[in-house]
């Protein structure tokens, strides 16, 4: 039997014993009993399956973690001021000294800068300051074992269990967060597989307790997402006056030159350049706040988190713990939305006939187009962003009053 058919069996049965009240301990047992087999059958041995797999317990808590959603949506300034702070760039600049041999030689063999390391490992774990508790292998189980992601899951814990056997490694030594991210980098089981590399050639990967291997995985994993060796993420910039906003985003990509001949300069207003490199504008808390362009390089950082805002404090910081300042512009006091008031909003927009989807309170590309459209439609600056002004012609008032 195949393993995506045993899989959904599986989480048909799942479905069925959660049905019949059959308690969450019970189901869990059935469900890891199986779980051993597919590991058996993937090539884990007895002797680790029988080690690990009757060990494992259900972790309530990662089930509410996975459910839970946060009540308020965090705004670009909320997020950046509390990710890049003086604390981690003073402690990244420490790590520079520390680790200046490898971090050279990292650059010389995989084209990462030491500063663009430094700042990955400085907001995943605060430099190993906070590696997560939670024992992956029981997060994963849990995981598994519930019907909302269990084939993803499954297969993160079969590899996990897997990597235990490679690297030598002990259940009490896989701890993380409670999704099973791991070690300094915060990998993932099939990430740490793949991509992770023995940085101090001890014979053994440990992204736990080597600093060295942590940096050297990362390295190789930017690599692998494609990094272009010698080109920055993006940087600030000044955007001429009545800059159309419509040109803002990851659709409306120029080159330097092109952004050059619109008025586009550096943040101190010096040239932005002219080349054929291809860039994009982002405004990320709309017209009143700071305003970046984002390199190639930038697209890479998000395909190791899929954010913009985290792509965009990875790279101020990276500035930073390189010497340079942090940015000029002055971050806008924006109101905390809460889902429900964003929710509020897709509504509106809906009914307004700006198709943004199902209302799910998400700020996502479809509600920022709707909600561009509609500034458009009304003579306003069409950023895309949810400022006040769009909330109150839209008749939504927000629960908060500031971030």
């Amino acid at each position: 039997m195949g393993f995506m058919s045993r899989g959904t069996q599986w989480v048909a049965a799942l479905s069925l014993l959660s049905a019949s009240h059959v308690s969450a301990s019970d189901t869990f047992s059935v469900c890891t009993a199986e779980l051993a087999e597919q590991a058996l059958e993937q090539g884990v041995s007895q002797t680790t399956v029988d080690a690990i797999f009757p060990k494992l317990e259900y972790q309530a808590r990662v089930i509410e973690l996975d459910r839970s959603q946060p009540e308020f949506v965090q705004t670009f300034p909320g997020y950046f001021s509390k990710r890049v702070t003086d604390w981690r760039t003073t402690k990244g600049q420490e790590m520079l000294a520390k680790h200046e041999k490898l971090l050279d030689a990292l650059n010389d063999k995989y084209g990462i800068p030491p500063h663009y390391l430094l700042a990955f490992w400085g907001l995943e774990t605060n430099f190993g300051g906070y590696k997560g508790k939670m024992s992956v292998l029981d997060s994963l189980a849990t995981l598994a074992c519930d019907p909302r992601r269990s084939t993803y899951f499954t297969q993160e814990l079969l590899v996990a269990v897997k990597l235990l056997e490679r690297e030598s490694l002990t259940k009490d030594e896989m701890v993380g967060s409670w999704a099973g991210a791991m070690g300094h980098t915060q990998f993932m089981p099939s990430a740490y597989t793949h991509y992770a590399v023995d940085g101090d050639n001890d014979g053994q990967i440990n992204l736990w307790n080597s600093e060295e291997d942590a940096l050297t995985s990362a390295a190789n994993f930017l690599k692998s997402l494609g990094w272009k060796p010698g080109f920055r993420w993006g940087r600030e910039i000044t955007l001429p006056e009545g800059f159309n906003f419509q040109l803002s985003g990851y659709k409306n990509r120029r080159s330097l030159s092109e952004w050059h001949e619109l008025g586009v300069t550096k943040a101190d207003g010096s040239p932005l350049g002219e080349d054929d490199t291809t860039a994009y504008v982002i405004v990320p808390a709309g017209h009143a706040g700071p305003a970046f362009i984002a390199y190639p390089n930038f697209r890479v950082i998000m395909r190791w988190n899929n954010s913009e805002f985290y792509a965009v404090a990875v790279g101020v910081l990276a500035d930073r713990i390189a010497g340079a300042p942090g940015i000029k512009a002055t971050l806008p006091d924006l109101p905390a939305y809460s889902r429900t008031d964003i929710i509020a909003l897709q509504r509106k927009l809906n009914q307004l006939g700006y198709d943004v989807g199902k209302p799910d309170g998400i700020i996502g590309p479809a509600t920022r187009e709707g909600i561009r459209n509609y500034q458009i439609a009304n003579k306003m600056i069409a950023d895309g962003f949810p400022g006040l002004d769009v909330m109150a012609a839209l008749k939504v008032t927000p629960s908060q009053s500031a971030s």
